[in-house]
């Protein structure tokens, strides 16, 4: 679920698409639903890929957080990257880059290139994320249409995540390899359609509604293309240093419970990422055309800060406890892939099952009071987690009512937090606001994950003690995953004290 959704529309009374809006309408939702399932395909393969490999938790985490590092690390580079080059070509440039990496990452004998081809994938996602619904809005027709149509597009990606964990499961029975490979040929078909059906970008409008580079002056000369201008146009040196920082971090992140602050391998990357993201911002600053272009409705604003930190500890906190709960089904019970992936399914089908009807849900209570509400749901599952048990894994008593209540907190808050996030924000500032947003949602997974596999692998227990003993060594793993859901309380507290009013929410934008 680390895929933000476009704000729910509920859908019209039935309306007539000619074949080709709806081919267009498939290529656009199968995209998403792929892209989110991406994730979740990870998390279930993840001990067989250790097994496979030779590969510790704090490596096989890559698997999760590579696609998630690299779509949340280049998202603002991708839209930059669409804009500037058109929306038809970079996103069946995009979708045949995918399917290549799909294949390489069935075929990786190393972790790393299993990693690299993640980071891959995770860059393909954020050149599509900001084309996608941007097609739907300028091709089909405003009104019912267009609702019906962003309705089908919202079904396919909150469906994704629960189709990953099924999927998974059952391809991992014979081989991860082939939980990976799946979406190759899926992927093929969608770019054989598109050749056809995708449409260039309208006339008198940028790749990308909502999104404008700053013109030149009638004064100035007009720039000559050069290697050097391009680089700046692009700003590839900021996009480089981002997505190194993030890197630097997750590697620290992973390094430090076990090997602590003494070992320069668990030093040394961390202190790279602090002298990295100054570097990004001083690049930043300096840049004609940033990344990061802060207009007047994004400086400062609550709503936009306090959905981020939300939905970041929302999205960073459930990753997190699939990660135990995959090492402690698998590796600890030894249930088998698909057993473990139907397992976990009752936390991803509500979310996809209502995602439709949550527009309506915070037209009628609000998104401050959904998101608390949501928070305390999930915050309430993870106490439950940690509360202590004997051996083996108590599933009926506690680990599904625990996937329950964080299923029914994404039902009432992740939409509400998408549709907070965007309620004051000008027009021009829109695209960049969802940007940083996604941004958060990303990033907060990525160092999550990578900190609760650090925790998994740093955890000691006497050898021979049984899984027992290795399940009472998660509660440190568990602990943080608890601590980011009470975080996550508190920001969706403050939002209710100062009492936004449900009417000041765009639900259409």
């Amino acid at each position: 679920m680390t895929r933000t959704l476009p704000p729910p529309v509920a859908a019209g009374p039935d309306e007539r698409f000619g074949p080709r809006l709806w081919g267009l309408l498939l290529v656009l939702a199968g995209n998403m639903l792929i892209d989110a399932l991406e994730v979740s395909v990870a998390v279930v393969a993840l001990p067989a890929i250790g097994t496979d490999l030779g590969a510790a938790p704090t490596v096989t985490q890559w698997a999760m957080t590579g696609f998630a590092a690299g779509f949340g690390g280049l998202l603002l580079f991708g839209a930059r990257v669409v804009t500037l080059l058109g929306r038809r070509p970079v996103y069946l440039a995009a979708l045949l880059a995918f399917a290549a990496a799909s294949v390489l990452s069935a075929l990786a004998q190393d972790p790393w290139l299993l990693l690299a081809t993640r980071l891959v994938k995770g860059f393909c996602a954020a050149l599509t994320a900001p084309t996608g619904l941007a097609i739907i809005t300028s091709t089909f027709p405003e009104g019912r249409p267009r609702a019906r149509a962003v309705s089908v597009y919202t079904l396919f990606g909150a469906g994704g995540f629960t189709a990953g964990l099924v999927l998974s499961g059952w391809l991992t029975e014979t081989s991860w390899r082939w939980a990976f490979a799946f979406p190759a040929p899926v992927v093929l078909v969608l770019f054989a359609l598109g050749l056809r059906l995708i449409p260039g970008a309208p006339k008198g409008r940028g790749a990308v509604s909502d999104m404008r580079l700053p013109p030149r002056g009638r004064d100035q000369p007009p720039r000559r293309r050069t290697r050097t201008t391009t680089w700046q146009r692009y700003d590839i040196p900021g996009a480089l240093t981002l997505l190194a920082t993030l890197l630097a971090l997750v590697q620290g992140v992973t390094q430090l419970p076990g090997r602590g602050w003494s070992d320069p391998r668990a030093v040394g990357p961390l202190c790279a990422a602090v002298v990295l993201l100054a570097v990004f911002c001083r690049i930043e600053r300096r840049s004609a055309d940033p990344l990061l272009r802060l207009g007047p409705s994004l400086r400062g604003n609550p709503a936009l800060l306090r959905s981020a930190a939300g939905a970041a500890c929302l999205n960073g906190s459930y990753l997190g406890l699939l990660f135990v709960l995959t090492y402690q089904t698998q590796t600890l019970a030894h249930w088998s892939p698909l057993r473990a992936a139907l397992a976990l399914t009752p936390a991803a089908v509500p979310p996809a099952l209502t995602a439709l009807a949550s527009g309506r849900l915070v037209a009628r209570f609000g998104a401050p009071r959904l998101i608390v509400a949501g928070a305390a749901c999930a915050f309430a599952g993870y106490l439950l987690q940690l509360r202590s048990h004997a051996w083996p894994l108590d599933y009926p008593g506690r680990m599904l009512p625990t996937l329950l209540l964080v299923g029914t907190g994404f039902v009432l808050s992740f939409a509400a937090l998408n549709m907070q996030a965007m309620s004051r924000l000008a027009p021009a500032d829109r695209l960049t606001g969802s940007g940083l947003y996604q941004t958060a949602v990303q990033l907060a997974a990525v160092v999550t994950v990578a900190l609760v596999a650090a925790l998994l692998a740093a955890g000691t227990f006497a050898a021979g003690a049984g899984p027992a003993a290795a399940a009472d060594a998660c509660r440190p793993a568990l602990t943080l995953v608890a601590v980011l859901g009470f975080l996550g309380l508190l920001v969706g507290l403050t939002g209710l004290l100062r009492k936004t009013p449900p009417s000041s929410l765009h639900h259409g934008d």
